[in-house]
């Protein structure tokens, strides 16, 4: 490839970029496109509308300068511990990269295209092979300024990661410390309770911690199978959304407008539930009575669906095995005063039954301290029953896979390795495909009709310098969510924990297909040989990686600058939203079931994935580096942007992310090393190779320093910080506070969200929640927002 076909990609991707940066900066505009570009805010703020004029069609770069502007605070606010370490870890590469590019871009590679006596074609008309290390002679005195860089490049790395790695420590515990009651801090996760025949799992648990925690324990709460009671669950929310979508749906007879999606009543913010059905009776289009009979009528529906699953559970009850009674598992109640009541007597909504109980439950503690000691301590002499650990909060507890018994866990685990390797393996055909479009002679032998049209010089430049990694990006769309459910069938239990599980796998396939495969490039067979020597590892990376640097730089110009325009724009989601507003005619009230959350588990890996490249290619092709600083600096402002207006979050890891970050960047930096020492010794230069050796080392104890000094942290809690806070709670009288809010954390089936309501009149609203209960249980993404809308709205512009 030469820098004519390299300058063509970049053209493409650059226009790209400027057409959908443009383009969304005139949709987030448009009132209609709210809930796509503002959902965290319309979920905590008021959206003002502004009048239709010309500043909604015209492209501006607002966005850009507020997101320049806010601040570690106003990102802290937005998407808490997560968000800013996700965005420390843009920062770190910013930082390290300008190191990177200012010595080897005017110090490695004049010495790199002046590495040979030979006469030099026009800058244009250059392969990218003479900016390579490969174009330096056997034998030179010049590779000293590799090995320097090299030096400068790792101790420079190391420094940053030091501080950074610090810093987010004392991140990690002021989150501990200053944030508020979590009642994942006093309650542990039980699994693997042993089954008896003389009492149910509840009792046993009961039985168990009253013995041997008779001064810490405080009550539990058993885990359940999922059942005909949480489909009906599901459906109650389905149906209160049909209602409430009647009080928005026809605010007026106007049909909405293709550009700013409806009149000015479209985003009006009501602050107390008697102005909204005021407001609806007058502004819906339809008469008291006729809203009336439709309220009426969804509910009668719903009535009736109630009585067809009692009339169904009562045929299909089984005989109790102890009284000849019949099992009733759901009963239909005529008001929630009656369900209170009932409630009172029986337990009747939830599944008291025995064989509904799984082996798993929370149990709750006195103080943090003593949940952390029973969490972390082996409860039996089986380490395979009454297996604990720190429960997640209660948004981010994956209900399903808590009922997995925990036997199988370690078969699921070994079972989706397996698979994710065959999945890694087979991914090995397109990258071939796509590395054979890289081999122009190659490409002309194999497909013999295409020698005509690759004369023309763009199509040679489009097909050799373009479509390849456009191909790639294409088939690497499939892999997050194929990761993420593998991490699902792996029996974790919590949604950040599956997010970190699909992280790890992402990166570890990314890594695998888009380096080392199209590094050691060739046919199938080729590919498993090159590692049936390992004594030949660092000789094949150094003979490879400087002829596919060319590759990685335009890989960093499609699935970099590309992607970060796709990811600015939301395009599914807008699609889905247009969708729904104009063809289906639906328009759906905001809440933060259908948030998104910020992917992670995509969005880490390809930043480590940059970092690899820009690591190993930095002495080796220089040129890569100012395509990647562009690219770093596109995504702070992107990121940033998204995390202040779109993803809300809705459960916090406290930054674990943070050590996949730090293990992978020392990854890359002693692989750099290790191809940088193979490339020395083809070289012939032993002075640099001899250097190289301890630097490999120093990496490596640096390492090993930073786990022992900042590693535990993010592994337990410290109980010197949890003694403090369990201090400062009895000295303000928290107990009964605390306690109270243990006993409604964790439930299974709550009927519905407790910020749901469905109007009842001019000055009523009844709330629908299961009585009793409160909190989260959903297979998708939870409905409860740690950040609780604000009564005083703020009005934000969108043209601001």
């Amino acid at each position: 490839m030469d820098i004519g076909a390299l300058l063509t990609s970049a053209g493409i991707n650059v226009a790209i970029c400027v057409v959908l940066l443009s383009l969304y900066s005139i949709l987030r505009k448009q009132p209609s496109n709210v809930s796509v570009y503002f959902m965290r805010r319309l979920i905590s703020e008021q959206i003002k509308p502004d009048h239709f004029g010309i500043e909604r069609l015209v492209p501006s770069a607002s966005w850009i300068v507020r997101a320049w502007q806010a601040t570690n605070e106003d990102i802290l606010a937005a998407g808490g511990v997560d968000a800013l370490v996700f965005l420390r870890i843009v920062v770190f590469s910013i930082r390290i990269f300008i190191i990177a590019a200012m010595i080897c871009v005017f110090l490695v590679l004049p010495v790199n295209y002046y590495g040979q006596e030979m006469e030099h074609k026009k800058i244009h008309a250059e392969s990218l092979e003479v900016f390579t290390i490969g174009n330096v002679k056997e034998g030179s005195k010049w590779f000293w300024t590799h090995c320097l860089a090299l030096y400068v490049i790792s101790s420079s790395a190391c420094v940053l990661l030091y501080f950074e790695y610090k810093s987010i420590t004392k991140m990690r515990l002021a989150h501990i410390t200053g944030s508020p009651v979590n009642p994942s801090h006093f309650t542990v996760l039980v699994r693997g309770i042993p089954w008896s025949r003389d009492h149910s799992y509840s009792k046993t648990v009961e039985n168990f911690f009253s013995t041997y925690y008779p001064a810490s324990y405080v009550s539990h709460q058993m885990v359940y199978r999922a059942s005909r009671v949480d489909k009906l669950m599901k459906d109650a929310e389905k149906m209160y959304r049909v209602l409430k979508s009647i009080e928005s749906q026809r605010k007026d007879s106007y049909m909405p407008c293709c550009l700013c999606g409806g009149t000015t009543h479209s985003f009006k913010a009501l602050n107390i539930e008697a102005e909204s059905v005021k407001s609806k009776t007058s502004g819906d289009g339809l008469q008291p009575s006729q809203r009336e009979k439709l309220e009426k009528k969804d509910v009668e529906k719903m009535y009736k669906k109630l009585k067809t699953l009692e009339l169904q559970n009562k045929e299909s009850s089984m005989p109790c095995c102890l009284c000849s009674g019949i099992l009733r598992s759901f009963k239909v109640l005529k008001n929630e005063a009656e369900s209170i009541e009932h409630k009172a007597i029986s337990d009747g909504l939830q599944p008291s039954q025995t064989d509904k109980e799984r082996p798993a439950a929370f149990v709750f503690f006195r103080t943090r301290y003593d949940a952390v000691v029973a969490a972390q301590v082996l409860l039996s002499s089986n380490p395979m029953l009454w297996v604990t650990q720190l429960a997640p909060e209660p948004n981010d507890v994956y209900w399903s896979n808590l009922s997995i018994p925990y036997k199988q866990v370690w078969l699921r685990k070994i079972a989706t390795l397996l698979g994710a390797i065959v999945f890694m393996f087979v991914f090995l055909l397109p990258v071939t495909f796509v590395q054979g479009l890289t081999q122009l002679d190659q490409l002309r032998q194999t497909f013999p009709f295409l020698r005509g049209l690759l004369k023309h010089k763009f199509m040679n430049q489009l097909v050799t310098g373009y479509l390849p990694s456009v191909i790639l990006m294409l088939f690497m769309y499939a892999v997050p969510p194929t990761m993420m459910l593998f991490s699902t069938i792996e029996g974790v239990v919590s949604r950040s924990e599956r997010k970190r599980s699909a992280c790890i796998k992402v990166l570890y396939f990314t890594i695998w297909n888009v380096f080392f495969v199209n590094v050691l490039s060739g046919s199938i067979i080729r590919q498993l040989n090159v590692f049936s020597s390992v004594r030949d590892i660092p000789t094949q990376l150094a003979k490879a990686v400087p002829t596919q640097a060319t590759f990685f730089t335009t890989y960093v110009l499609t699935s970099g600058w590309a992607s970060l325009s796709c990811e600015v724009i939301q395009l599914f989601p807008f699609f889905c939203n247009w969708f729904k507003r104009f063809i289906l005619r639906k328009q759906e009230e905001p809440c933060s079931s259908t948030a998104l959350t910020f992917p992670h588990h995509t969005e880490i890996p390809r930043l480590l994935l940059f970092g690899l490249l820009g690591f190993t290619c930095s002495i080796m092709a220089p040129l890569i580096l100012p395509f990647l600083l562009v690219y770093f600096f596109l995504a702070f402002l992107v990121y940033r942007n998204q995390i202040l207006n779109v993803y809300v979050p809705k459960y916090e890891s406290g930054g674990l992310f943070w050590p996949i970050v730090h293990n992978t960047t020392i990854f890359s930096l002693v692989l750099t090393q290790v191809i940088a020492l193979g490339v020395f010794g083809i070289k012939r230069s032993p002075v640099a190779s001899g250097f190289t050796i301890p630097l490999i080392f120093l990496t490596l104890l640096f390492n090993e320093y930073c786990r022992q000094r900042f590693s535990p942290v993010f592994k337990r809690s410290p109980a010197q910080v949890l003694k403090e806070k369990d201090r400062q709670d009895e000295n303000l009288g928290r107990a009964e506070e605390i306690y109270k809010l243990l006993q409604t954390a964790y439930c299974q089936f709550p009927l519905l969200s407790p910020d749901l309501t469905i109007s009842q009149g001019p000055s009523t609203s009844q709330e629908l929640s299961m009585p009793g209960n409160s909190g989260q249980n959903k297979d998708h993404e939870s409905s409860k927002d740690p950040e609780s809308p604000n009564p005083d709205f703020q009005e934000i512009s969108l043209l601001s």
